[in-house]
């Protein structure tokens, strides 16, 4: 019979693998160009692409520069290592395993909301858009609520998780600059003018820090109910 560490270890990889081998599908049939090229609307990422492998760098360099894609790697990475080490207790540790939550969950609120109605997904994107955006999500957010690990939310370990979000904003908006497109139409300069989307993505952190506290509450609900028992 299974030990509750033991179960704990095997669902932080399995919930790794599932990130990571989402993560890893997507940059090999991007790579490869087995996505439909689809014509974009706006400003955003999406063909023309040079035909062949010579389009290879431009369909990653988009694919890896979506939100989507860092948080399903800060998931992957986060679970590894809970996997790899599972009773190793660092800051930085604490931060990624904070991250995993906060921004998957946004991708998977984010895409329902403002992506999912106006999207129509065929061929492999039918498969990987429900995987990255609704099942690894979905997963994430019940290993924790099951296997925690619990007591690992504190107010700086909050601060610390918009490190990496702030990264992806800087990022996105230098990148959107030099190649003329973004990821997403609502964080569009050209189209909606910087203050705006200053406005749009201010509210997202926002939205980051409730959903990072609301973890952290269920956090405290847990435990307490786990110490009277």
């Amino acid at each position: 019979m299974r030990t509750p560490a033991a179960a704990a270890r095997t669902a932080y990889g399995l919930n790794a693998l599932l990130a990571g081998g989402g993560f890893l599908l997507v940059l090999a049939l991007s790579g490869l160009g087995q996505y439909a090229d689809v014509p974009p609307v706006g400003n955003v990422y999406g063909p023309p692409y040079p035909a062949g492998v010579a389009g290879a760098w431009s369909r990653l360099s988009d694919t890896v520069s979506y939100f989507t894609e860092w948080s399903n790697v800060v998931v992957a990475v986060a679970m590894w290592l809970l996997w790899r080490e599972p009773k190793s207790d660092t800051y930085w540790r604490r931060v990624l395993r904070a991250d995993s939550l906060l921004m998957i969950t946004v991708t998977a609120i984010v895409y329902a909301l403002l992506l999912a109605p106006t999207e129509h997904p065929t061929g492999w994107s039918a498969f990987t858009n429900p995987l990255q955006h609704i099942v690894v999500p979905a997963v994430t957010v019940l290993v924790f609520v099951i296997w925690g690990p619990r007591g690992w939310f504190s107010s700086r370990v909050v601060a610390g998780a918009l490190i990496i979000p702030t990264v992806w904003v800087a990022w996105m908006l230098v990148r959107g600059a030099v190649v003329g497109a973004y990821p997403y139409e609502f964080v569009d300069p050209s189209a909606h003018g910087y203050p705006a989307v200053a406005a749009t993505i201010g509210q997202i952190l926002v939205f980051g820090v409730l959903v990072a506290l609301i973890y952290w509450g269920i956090d405290l609900v847990i435990r307490r109910r786990t110490s009277t028992r």
